[in-house]
């Protein structure tokens, strides 16, 4: 915890986006026991404080005791509704609801989201016209202190729960270790034995909670009322007047003084070595490696001189005395790939210029070829796409190894090139994806340009192909599978719904989910008696795929247990609401979960896809969000090619080497 605490610096902060928890802030507090606010929390005081606190039982939907405590200018008094049973929950509520109309403008504060919960579900059961504008502008006023501490200010305490800082704050509980669960606890023992001390004992924690809560929200107001100076006695730190602890390393340091900043700019790496080195008579190495790494004029490794019949009549005049003219040169740049070597390739080729002597007008027949040749573009592409590894990078170690004089932007502009090359082989994918018997499709988030986009990917099980859109819309769905009449694979994003076709929804993602919502509530029976249910029907299901494979004769013999399932969910009363949504989810897809029993070689999860979409993270990495959406394209075109050739066992640095365009004609070029 105090390691952790010196690594806290304060920075600036960004005015957009939700605030976020800062460990590092909150450990230095604890170090400190001082309260640290970050930032400026307002708190509006307007109206009467009703500190609020709720008992309930979760697993069974159901609140059996509210508590209030009257605050402001009027004496502090609590309040408590019981309720015997689930019937009387409704009773506890209208008083409660009649106790706040004689408070004149209440606001109510809470700790925590449970509160805001009760509310929201209060209001939905039991509804009441008379005095619903009442109840909506309750719910609209009320305050989670919790949220403001979230983000604003850091306790000395380890956690943020109401007992830790309101024990900080002077607060003590009657019961040593109280506790929302010790509650429920008491609870069940005085439902079977209707104790009077027990019911005590909650009413007496609920109004310790109400009190707690009274105490945070004074102490939150006081801080939030001025400066940190004004509040001495509650050791109170602003984070915005914090210096750090030790000295800037990195960055631009402002000086007061004018001669300081010309005295430190003096000082610096590259001023020191292209200029104070050189007045002194001392030979940079640097700057001899630079002019080694950066000449243009190699020498060639093979001149090879262009043979051609001389022309017969000029292109412009027509006219047939025609010389030479002098010769002229071509250098092009390229690697030479051997079994145990790569070698920097340049080759020089000459030819010859022509003049008409009636016209005088000069001409040559080469066709000029491009300066990169097709080992060093498919090496690069290479390199960014398969690797991957940022522009920069590879520039740099081009010029280190190779001596080859390669910038970030021209590395840019081939691979546009290329991938301008490889378009056609990009829309043959996509139309063999399109007209193909399976699909898997998926989707992620991207920043292009300091924006958000999405990247779509559709794999077969030889195909990939990804399409940069800027939006989330289903069109482009529409536009690569609106004939498709095969299988697609996908998750429970409702725009695949939309594709008129047979539907394979991903199960792991369903057991994801399922296991995820266990996890919160794992004393919810119903939600547990569901994940069980489900396991058991996905278990042998999987047993027979591994043992034969995706073969519908063998899978079909689960339709039965699928049958069966979904028999019994129909018939459950499900009163949990989690339980009650997975109900719906199961029943809504029911004839997209289990259709790969009825096909053969349709897979039961969404693996293909994400196995691309894992490619896509990585060259997303190397990207950093600085490409522009032409950039993303040009890309994604090269990636799709890329995974393509994964898909299919070939090798992608020798598809790009090969220039064939169509992956049918590769292996046998490479024979050749």
């Amino acid at each position: 915890m105090t390691q952790l605490s010196y690594t806290f610096r304060p920075r600036r902060r960004s005015t957009l986006g939700v605030p976020k928890h800062l460990p590092a802030l909150k450990a230095l507090a604890i170090r400190e026991g001082k309260i640290h606010i970050l930032g400026t929390p307002t708190l509006n005081g307007c109206g009467t404080p009703v500190y609020l606190d709720v008992e309930g039982d979760s697993d069974r939907d159901f609140y059996y005791l509210i508590g209030m405590r009257t605050g402001g200018e009027l004496p502090s008094a609590q309040h408590s509704f019981w309720a015997d049973d689930p019937a009387a929950e409704k009773k506890i509520w209208a008083e409660f609801l009649k106790k706040l109309t004689e408070i004149e403008k209440p606001r109510l504060i809470h700790y925590g989201s449970y509160e805001t919960q009760f509310l929201r579900r209060m209001r939905e059961r039991y509804p009441n016209a008379g005095i619903t504008a009442f109840l909506d502008e309750l719910v609209l006023s009320a305050l989670n202190l919790l949220s403001i501490i979230y983000a604003h200010v850091y306790f000395p305490t380890y956690s943020n729960g109401l007992k830790e800082v309101g024990q900080y704050l002077g607060c003590r509980w009657s019961e040593e270790g109280a506790s929302g669960l010790r509650a429920l606890i008491w609870r069940s023992h005085w439902e079977s034995s209707r104790a009077p001390d027990l019911k005590q004992k909650l009413l007496t924690y609920n109004a310790e909670d109400c009190e707690a809560t009274q105490r945070v929200a004074e102490a939150l107001f006081r801080a939030c009322q001025g400066p940190v100076s004004e509040n001495p006695a509650m050791c109170l730190v602003n984070v915005d007047s914090l210096k750090r602890e030790y000295p800037q390393r990195f960055g631009k340091t402002e000086f007061l003084l004018p001669e300081f900043q010309k005295i430190n700019e003096a000082a610096y790496w590259d001023y020191q070595r292209n200029r104070v080195y050189a007045r002194s008579g001392t030979k940079s190495p640097r700057r001899k490696v630079q002019r080694q790494g950066l000449r243009t004029r190699l020498r060639p490794n093979k001149t090879i001189l262009v043979e051609e019949r001389r022309p017969a009549s000029c292109c412009r005049c027509n006219g047939t005395l025609i010389y030479k003219w002098g010769r002229y040169s071509q250098t092009v740049f390229d690697l030479k790939f051997s079994p145990g070597s790569l070698k920097r390739w340049v080759i020089r080729y000459l030819f010859s210029r022509y003049i008409c002597w009636k016209c005088k007008t000069t001409f040559h027949l080469y066709v000029r070829r491009p300066k990169y040749g097709a080992d060093l573009c498919a090496y690069l592409l290479y390199q960014i796409v398969e690797v991957p590894t940022p522009q920069n990078v590879v520039a740099k170690t081009t010029r280190q190894l190779f001596g080859l004089p390669l910038s970030r932007g021209l590395i840019n502009h081939i691979k546009a090139l290329e991938a301008e090359r490889f378009r056609p082989t990009y829309r043959m994918i996509l139309d063999r994806i399109g007209a193909g018997a399976l699909v898997h499709a998926d989707e992620t988030k991207v920043s292009v340009g300091g924006k958000d986009g999405y990247v779509w990917v559709f794999t077969s099980l030889e195909d990939v192909a990804f399409i940069y859109t800027e939006t989330r819309e289903g069109s482009t769905l529409q536009e690569v599978l609106g004939k498709f009449r095969g299988v697609l694979v996908s998750d429970f994003y409702a725009a695949y719904d939309a594709i008129a076709c047979a539907q394979q929804k991903c199960l792991v993602h369903l057991m994801r989910d399922v296991n995820e919502d266990l996890s919160k509530q794992p004393f919810n029976g119903e939600m547990k008696e569901i994940a069980r249910r489900f396991a058991s029907l996905l278990k042998p299901i999987i047993e027979t795929v591994d043992r034969f494979g995706l073969k519908a004769r063998y899978l079909r013999r689960h339709k039965r247990s699928v049958e069966q399932f979904y028999d019994v969910l129909s018939e459950q009363t499900l009163e949990t609401e989690v339980a009650a949504r997975y109900k719906k989810r199961f029943e809504k897809n029911r004839n997209k979960l289990f259709t790969f029993l009825d096909h053969d070689g349709v897979p039961w999860n969404n693996n293909n896809a994400e196995h691309a979409i894992k490619a896509l993270v990585r060259l997303r990495r190397s990207i950093g969000g600085q490409s522009s959406p032409r950039g993303m394209r040009d890309y994604l075109v090269l990636l799709s090619i890329s995974q393509t050739c994964r898909y299919r066992g070939l090798s992608f640095l020798d598809f790009l080497r090969s220039g064939q365009a169509d992956f049918g004609d590769f292996p046998a070029s490479l024979n050749r």
